[in-house]
């Protein structure tokens, strides 16, 4: 999933904490093993490989995991979509730096974008595309879809409170240390790395970011990240990073593309359908840096600036 997965673990039996650990740092690499594209003999590779020319058929749990995907591609209104590959690599974002596609580029990638184009049975556990140059890319749910099998194994393991990241852009929090009321978990400034934006204590909820502090590039005096509206083709502007508070890794970690892509305007209209999730938009500010916009469904919205 190309990034450093770190948990740190609090339970009775610090004996066996160490092996609880490995079991859910090998769940991570099976679940990778399971979804990467970039595998060739994953799952999903299979998939993007057979199923234009006919229905490809997966074990429940990724038939499943991709059904739910395209539920948040349904209920975002295309925003989320797991078809964004070949976006990804006319935009040089898939194993490159980054490059402006052609207009001709980049209408012939659209054309391959989009959840219709994803033939669901959920009778035969198959999957199919309507034409060839189709493709699944789930690495913008993944991660958070780990956490919460890891989640699951540490409860299973009587494990009282974990901290479970991934490159500290997805969290999860579970529990609370001992004597404590939560962790205390730190989002990035989205301008200065070395600065902290704000600092929040999570119990039993995921963090997701997404920022275009990872992976950009610049051409022509503008400045393009790897976060892709699939709407309209293009890396999504007028964003500097979002955060989401979530009750699952798999909802925060689809929900902060989601609202990336909405923006704070758009995603108020949408909060009402995922209860208990917010989400923090850090916005470019001439004067102060950034400002942040915070919303969740039942919060009217207010604006910070920094110092």
């Amino acid at each position: 999933m190309a990034c450093v997965y770190s948990i740190e673990a609090y339970g009775p039996d610090r004996a066996a904490l160490p092996r609880i650990v490995d079991e859910a740092f090998d769940e991570v690499d099976r679940i990778d093993r399971l979804m990467s594209h970039y595998k060739p003999d994953s799952a999903v590779s299979r998939v993007n490989r057979e199923a234009a020319r006919h229905p490809v058929t997966v074990e429940p749990e990724l038939f499943d995991f991709i059904m739910e995907a395209m539920r948040y591609n349904h209920e975002s209104d295309g925003a989320f979509d797991i078809t964004v590959g070949p976006l990804m690599k006319a935009w040089g974002f898939f194993e490159g730096e980054g490059r402006v596609p052609t207009d001709d580029e980049l209408a012939a990638a659209r054309q391959h974008v989009g959840g219709a184009h994803v033939m669901l049975n959920p009778t035969a556990r198959t999957i199919g595309f309507d034409a060839s140059g189709v493709e699944l890319d789930l690495g913008g749910i993944a991660k958070g879809y780990a956490f919460d099998r890891v989640v699951r194994l540490l409860r299973q393991r009587a494990v009282a409170a974990a901290l479970i990241s991934a490159g500290g852009s997805t969290i999860y929090a579970l529990g609370a240390p001992p004597g404590r009321n939560g962790w205390d978990v730190a989002i990035e400034d989205p301008v200065d790395p070395r600065k902290t934006a704000l600092t929040m204590q999570l119990e039993d909820r995921a963090l997701s970011v997404a920022g275009t502090s990872v992976k950009w590039f610049e051409a022509g005096g503008v400045r393009y990240s790897h976060i892709m509206d699939p709407r309209t083709g293009r890396p999504v502007q007028g964003l500097l990073s979002v955060a989401v508070l979530a009750n699952s890794g798999t909802e925060g970690d689809a929900l902060d593309d989601v609202f990336f892509v909405l923006g704070p305007d758009e995603s108020r209209s949408h909060l009402n359908r995922w209860p208990g999730a917010e989400a923090f938009f850090f916005l470019p500010d001439a004067r102060h840096g950034w400002s942040m916009v915070h919303s969740r469904a039942d919060l009217k919205v207010r604006t910070t600036f920094v110092r």
